[in-house]
């Protein structure tokens, strides 16, 4: 008998089963074999939200929660979000490895080129309504992208799917500020690649045809080191998504539309926003004793501390905290800084919290950077997805590389009656 299995002894017919262990699980449809009788379907698992459950084998991103660690293909989150930039972390996350000078240059060089969007898409934008959310004309705005490069469709081409990750990465930032300006009512700006990726951004976000106008470098950083923190996650609700409408072999606009359709849930996306809610209900350092209060009792939820994954600090908290006081140098201080600050001593020291693994984790603080910023809190999840597309689309060529995934279909346990004979309304 091999070390390598799991004996499994079913009580019910007192059969053996073994079952063979790899990278410590076991394949789902091994448990078919389990049955009592031979007609029978077989033995599945029950697993509600997937919490338990490996969809897929990946090498894109690491996570150990109870240590407190994030990697891209290895590399330290915290290295990459000091010494990197989001461009370079993009390419590193869909081609495996850090490129060469002349390896990035071109990149940078593609993606920028592919910051312009089709005149019917900024048509399109200006079609909804001025206070449309910005998250539901991003969604839109994906999907319409398939209709205007139907080659996407060849999916199994790797230069077909090469122009559209350059296209999706360019075009993202520009669709993102067109629906920022459409809701204020103001111009667009055409893109500016010299600028940079997060600095050009900035520029059609803010640009009102100054003379003097300049990207604040450390406003421009410091959202490029957020779109690298946010850049991939492992299997979230998101990324789970990207993945199963990719099975089915859709383009990855429509795969991405549905992404970020689930990225738009305030379970997912919106949680930074949430976190400011929070803040300005309690309004002042003072009246945080009562609030904790008010947790420990179960009133209200301490929104942006703890994590479905991490156990302990979330990395990438702690690098957000740092960018926040370098954000605050330029914009001026945060009231809700100090509130947050004092949140999280209180959390970190109070055995209820510890006990509990309430750590703060990535929405504590990007909420309040995004609204010193200037950002209207319904950006929030555009942000998000802004770099979490880079995620999804090294997601989704894994997906189509990997010649053991199928199409996403899900097993049920029904619960609902047995067969039963249709009757005529008139005798109901």
């Amino acid at each position: 008998m091999s070390k390598d299995t799991l004996s499994i002894t079913d009580n019910r017919t007192d059969r053996q089963y073994e079952i063979p262990i790899e990278y410590d699980t076991i394949r789902a449809l091994e448990l078919r074999q389990i049955k009592v009788k031979e007609d029978d379907f077989g033995m599945m698992t029950y697993d509600p939200g997937y919490t338990n459950t490996a969809s897929c084998k990946s090498r894109i991103t690491f996570i150990d929660g109870a240590k407190g660690i994030l990697r891209y293909r290895g590399y330290p989150i915290e290295q990459l979000a000091e010494q990197s930039t989001f461009l370079e972390v993009a390419y590193l996350l869909i081609f495996g490895e850090l490129p060469s000078k002349k390896e990035l240059d071109y990149w940078v060089y593609r993606i920028m080129r592919h910051t312009y969007i089709h005149e019917n898409l900024a048509d399109m934008i200006k079609s909804f309504r001025y206070d449309a959310h910005p998250m539901g004309i991003l969604v839109s705005t994906i999907a319409a992208m398939s209709t205007l490069h139907p080659e996407a469709k060849q999916i199994h081409d790797p230069q077909v799917r090469l122009k559209q990750i350059w296209r999706i990465l360019g075009k993202l930032p520009t669709v993102a500020a067109f629906a920022y300006r459409h809701r204020i009512g103001r111009p667009y700006n055409y893109p500016n690649s010299t600028l940079g990726y997060t600095g050009n951004f900035l520029y059609m976000l803010d640009y009102m045809n100054q003379s003097d106008y300049e990207v604040n470098p450390v406003l421009a950083k410091a959202l490029d080191v957020l779109f690298i923190l946010h850049a991939d996650h492992e299997q979230n609700c998101s990324t789970s998504v990207m993945r199963a409408i990719g099975s089915s072999h859709a383009d990855p606009y429509s795969a991405m539309a549905g992404a970020a359709a689930a990225l738009y849930g305030p379970l997912h996306g919106g949680a930074n926003e949430a976190v400011l809610r929070m803040l300005n209900e309690i309004g002042d350092v003072k009246n945080i004793p009562a609030f904790m209060e008010r947790v420990k009792k179960r009133e209200v939820r301490l929104m942006g501390f703890g994590h479905r994954v991490y156990k302990n600090y979330d990395p990438r908290a702690k690098i957000i905290k740092k960018i926040a006081h370098q954000v605050f140098e330029v914009t001026g201080t945060n009231p809700l800084l100090d509130i947050a600050l004092e949140l999280e001593r209180i959390a970190l020291s109070d055995e209820y919290f510890i006990e509990r693994k309430l750590y703060p984790n990535v929405d504590f603080y990007s909420g309040i950077i995004y609204q010193a910023m200037g950002f209207p809190t319904d950006m929030f999840p555009v942000l998000f997805a802004l770099g979490r597309a880079s995620g999804w689309l090294a997601q989704w060529v894994e997906l189509l590389e990997d010649p053991e995934q199928r199409i996403a279909r899900p097993r049920q346990i029904y619960l609902g009656p047995g067969e039963r004979d249709y009757v005529p309304v008139d005798q109901r």
